[in-house]
Formats: C-alpha cells, sequence, structure tokens
C-alpha cells in the first residue's frame, strides 16, 4: 500500500484565508452591481453590456464547474484515457452552440430561452413547459453543486457539513439578489481567470517532475499501472452507453438554461458568437489541463490514495496540489475549487429565478403586463425561493452519490429544451402543441429512464437488476423528444406559427427587432 503524508482533512488555513478573500472580492463587486441593478435588463441581462471577450470568460467561469475540474481529474486517475470522454463530450457541445444556437438565441430571445421558443406559439402553454424542463434541469444540477461544496469544505476546511450548505447558500444568494446578472458575471469572470491560472501552474509543476516531457509521464503511467490506462475501455464499456452518454454532455450543452441566459448579456449577435468562440478556446484548454492533471495525480500520487480519501477520485488533483507544490498550493487550489462551485450554483440560481420571474409570473400569470419595479421585485423573491430550495436540498441529499445527477441534468437539457429550441428556430411547421408534447415527454422520459437505469435502480435502490440497460438515457428520451414533437406538429396544424415564420426568419439571420 502507498503511504503519502497529507494535511487534506485537516483545517487548512492558506485555503480559508484565500476563500475568504475571494468572498470578500467579490461581495464588494455585488456591492458595486448593486448600484447598477434597477431594472429588469439589468437584472437578468447585465444590461446587454458585456462584451463578447468578457462574456466568453464568463461562459467558461460557468460551464467549468467543480464536477469538471475535481470530477474528470478524478476519473481520468483512476480510469485513465476513458476519462477523456466526458473531456471531449463537454467540450464538442461548444461548436454546436457556436453554429446552431448562439445568433439566433441572441436575436430571437430577451431574457430566457423559452422567449425563443415560444417567439411565434401560443405564449402560455409553451412558457409553463419550458419552466418544468429548465427547473428540472436547474433543480438537479443545484444538487450535484451543492452536495459537492458541502462534502468539499468538510474535508477542506473542518466545518461540519450542515454548515458549509448554509454559507454557500447565502454567500450565493447575495450575489443574485443583489447584484443581478452583472454580479454574477464578474463572479464568473474572477473564477475563471483563478481556475485557469490554478490549474495551468499545477500542469507546470506536474511536468517538471518529468523534465517537462508529457510522453515520459505517460510512459511512467504506463509501466506503473500497465498500457491499458492509455487504452479506451476501462471505464464505459457498453458502445450505446458512450453513444448516450455523448448525445447528453454534447447537446446538453445547448440546453443548459443558465448557459444559454448569458448570450443575452451581450450587444448583439456578432458579439455572441465571439463569446462561444472564446469560451471554446479556453474550456478546451481546460480540459487538456484536467487530463495532465488526472494522469499526474495516477503517478505522483497512485490510485490507492486517491481512493481511499473517494472513491470517485475527486480529490485527485488537490493530493495532486499537495504533492507537488505544498500546504500553500493545496490550499490555493481548494479555495478555487470552492470559488467554482460558489459561481456556477449562482448562475443556476440567478437561471432559475428568472424562469419563475420573467417565463411564470409575467408571461403566464400577468400575461405579459407588468411593470419594470414589480417584475424585479419578483425576481428576487424567486432568487429567495431558488436559494432556499438550493440549502434544503444539499441537507437532504447528503452522502449521496451524485455524479448521475450531473449526467441526469445534462439528459433533460438534451431531450427537453435542446429538441423544442432548436425546431422552433429552423422548422416552419412546429407548433404550440408540438413544443409542449416535445418538452413533457423530453422531461419525462429522462427522469424515468434514469431511475430504472443501474445507476439509480441498482446502485441506490440495491435491487439486483436494472429494468433500463443503459446508465444515461439521452439517446432514447432525446429521439423520442424529436420525434413526438415532429409528429404531434404535423398532426396539429397551426396556421399563425406558419405566417410568423417568415419574420422570425429574418430577426433570426439579421437580427430586425432584436432587443
Amino acid at each position: 500500500m502507498e503511504t503519502i503524508q497529507t494535511t487534506l482533512g485537516q483545517v487548512n488555513i492558506a485555503s480559508i484565508i484565500i476563500f475568504f478573500l475571494f468572498v470578500a472580492v467579490t461581495l464588494s463587486i455585488t456591492y458595486w452591481a448593486a448600484k447598477k441593478t434597477k431594472t429588469t435588463s439589468e437584472f437578468y441581462a447585465a444590461d446587454r453590456s458585456i462584451s463578447g471577450f468578457q462574456n466568453g470568460l464568463a461562459l467558461a467561469g460557468d460551464y467549468m464547474s467543480a464536477a469538471s475540474f475535481l470530477g474528470i481529474a478524478g476519473m481520468v486517475s483512476l480510469k485513465g484515457y476513458d476519462g477523456l470522454i466526458y473531456s471531449i463530450g463537454f467540450l464538442v457541445g461548444w461548436p454546436l452552440v457556436m453554429f446552431l444556437i448562439a445568433e439566433p438565441l441572441r436575436n430571437l430571445g430577451k431574457f430566457t430561452f423559452a422567449d425563443v421558443v415560444a417567439y411565434r406559439l401560443k405564449q402560455k402553454p409553451v412558457r409553463i413547459a419550458s419552466s418544468v424542463g429548465s427547473l428540472m434541469t436547474i433543480i438537479f444540477y443545484l444538487i450535484a453543486q451543492m452536495v459537492g461544496a458541502g462534502s468539499l469544505i468538510h474535508i477542506l476546511f473542518g466545518f461540519p457539513y450542515e454548515i458549509a450548505i448554509i454559507i454557500v447558500g447565502l454567500v450565493m444568494i447575495a450575489y443574485v439578489l443583489f447584484g443581478g446578472m452583472l454580479a454574477t458575471t464578474w463572479v464568473q469572470i474572477i473564477k475563471a481567470v483563478l481556475l485557469l491560472s490554478g490549474a495551468t501552474f499545477l500542469v507546470i509543476m506536474t511536468l517538471a517532475q518529468f523534465g517537462m516531457n508529457p510522453i515520459s509521464l505517460f510512459e511512467y503511467a504506463a509501466k506503473k499501472y500497465s498500457d491499458a490506462v492509455l487504452s479506451p475501455g476501462g471505464f464505459v464499456t457498453n458502445p450505446w452507453d458512450a453513444i448516450s452518454l455523448g448525445i447528453a454532455l454534447i447537446l446538453g450543452t445547448a440546453g443548459l438554461p443558465h448557459i444559454l441566459m448569458r448570450f443575452f448579456t451581450v450587444p448583439d449577435a456578432r458579439q455572441a458568437r465571439k463569446s462561444v468562440f472564446v469560451a471554446t478556446g479556453l474550456i478546451g484548454y481546460f480540459y487538456i489541463l484536467t487530463f495532465f492533471i488526472g494522469f499526474g495525480a495516477m503517478v505522483l500520487v497512485g490510485q490507492n490514495i486517491i481512493s481511499s480519501f473517494d472513491k470517485g477520485g475527486n480529490m485527485a488533483a488537490l493530493l495532486l496540489a499537495e504533492s507537488v507544490g505544498g500546504q500553500f498550493f493545496l490550499g490555493f487550489i481548494a479555495a478555487v475549487a470552492f470559488a467554482t462551485i460558489l459561481a456556477v450554483v449562482a448562475g443556476l440560481t440567478l437561471s432559475g429565478a428568472s424562469t419563475l420571474s420573467h417565463d411564470l409570473y409575467v408571461n403566464v400569470i400577468k400575461k405579459g403586463k407588468t411593470d419594470e419595479a414589480g417584475e424585479v421585485k419578483v425576481a428576487r423573491i424567486a432568487t429567495l425561493i431558488i436559494g432556499t430550495l438550493a440549502i434544503f436540498l444539499g441537507l437532504v441529499f447528503k452522502g449521496q452519490n451524485v455524479a448521475f445527477m450531473v449526467g441526469l441534468a445534462f439528459a433533460i437539457a438534451a431531450s427537453a429544451n435542446f429538441p423544442s429550441l432548436l425546431l422552433s428556430i429552423i422548422w416552419k411547421k412546429f407548433t404550440t402543441k408540438g413544443a409542449v408534447a416535445s418538452i413533457i415527454t423530453g422531461s419525462g422520459l429522462a427522469v424515468i429512464l434514469i431511475i430504472f437505469s443501474p445507476t439509480v435502480w441498482v446502485d441506490i435502490f440495491q435491487n439486483p437488476e436494472a429494468l433500463f440497460g443503459l446508465k444515461n438515457p439521452a439517446i432514447i428520451s432525446m429521439t423520442a423528444s424529436f420525434l413526438i414533437g415532429i409528429i404531434v406538429s404535423l398532426l396539429s396544424v397551426e396556421k399563425d406559427a406558419s405566417e410568423k415564420y417568415e419574420d422570425e426568419k429574418l430577426r433570426t439571420y439579421l437580427g430586425i427587432g432584436a432587443e
């Protein structure tokens, strides 16, 4: 058995100081942003004042969650090459967003992706259905982030799990409640810079142990653990599982409400495209780093030690940081990992609040008639509701395996949100009934199939055999969502929706009338 001296699990003064410094800086930004956040456009979309480059950084910050940083590095450290499936899946979604979604979304929408789906359809049924899809995605993603945050603080700072969850919840509520999208954007930008610089430094210090030669690192890993770590098949053995997981990760990106919401913060479609271009480059670079971090941890820390701390390998990056840079560097990387969770949770909360206030309150209950001050007030109440719910869910799901929840969030986004969003932009005959049927089928089927899958039915409910063989349902649920949307639309012709399509096309491609 390999042994390593580590202070992980003990109170780390460096990580506490760096973390509270991050919180102090971001709360002062929130105080500044609060003075500029009065109207709905300022609260939901930072008054469309964010540049393409800034938004690209913020998008990268929103997307590079703790699941990406800690989870993928851990997966690579224990499974080798197959950990790349997640990295590539998360990354490949971005060009799709750039070419298919970014420009039409910015030109057609106002504050949420439901604005786009409902653009030429009947508002009430589409808004209600798309809100259900959005909120389900957000809640599953929130649970994963909150439980991750609680576990991380418990290990790093020595705080009880419950206190950790409450700290995360309260700070995140403060960001969104007072600073809206402007504060959330700058929190994401600061976090992205910290995470990218921390991960870069970690890789440099790791490669320094191998003469700055990545090939030596991989050769050493193969020598220590056999050539299998450099070959596929160590983690995903069923090809259908691999395809389904790939679909969820790639197309789920184009259906995540908190990511789509970012395209409304830039002044025009050109800046929206630029922001995806910047985000793709930064995220691609980041996932290359996680691959080196994973192999570095595998070789320098050892798989036995990594799995003794956490069966999923989530502490691999932190153990590697201490191994190559000592206790202070462990403190820095730990604080960055925690800041990562805080920023992603803030983005999710703002997205959930905008769904409740803009989609449901304004467009369903008030039928589109509301005053600016009233809507901002409702958005802030919705923030408190979502924030309190996040704290409650974090406490309820303590100790649960949360990996499946991230996968489920992506599967719901790919099944409920993406098909209706794409069909509403590109297909003239898409109807209100088709949109509602597509969203309900996709989200409902995704949840039911994941409950019957090996991840939940066997691993959590302890049944001997799963009723549904695949770990991720996207290949079935997303296909069904598209098919049902198309079939129902063909059976329920909607003349108004078809007639408005030409107006929509002008606005989609030329930006005429875009807000």
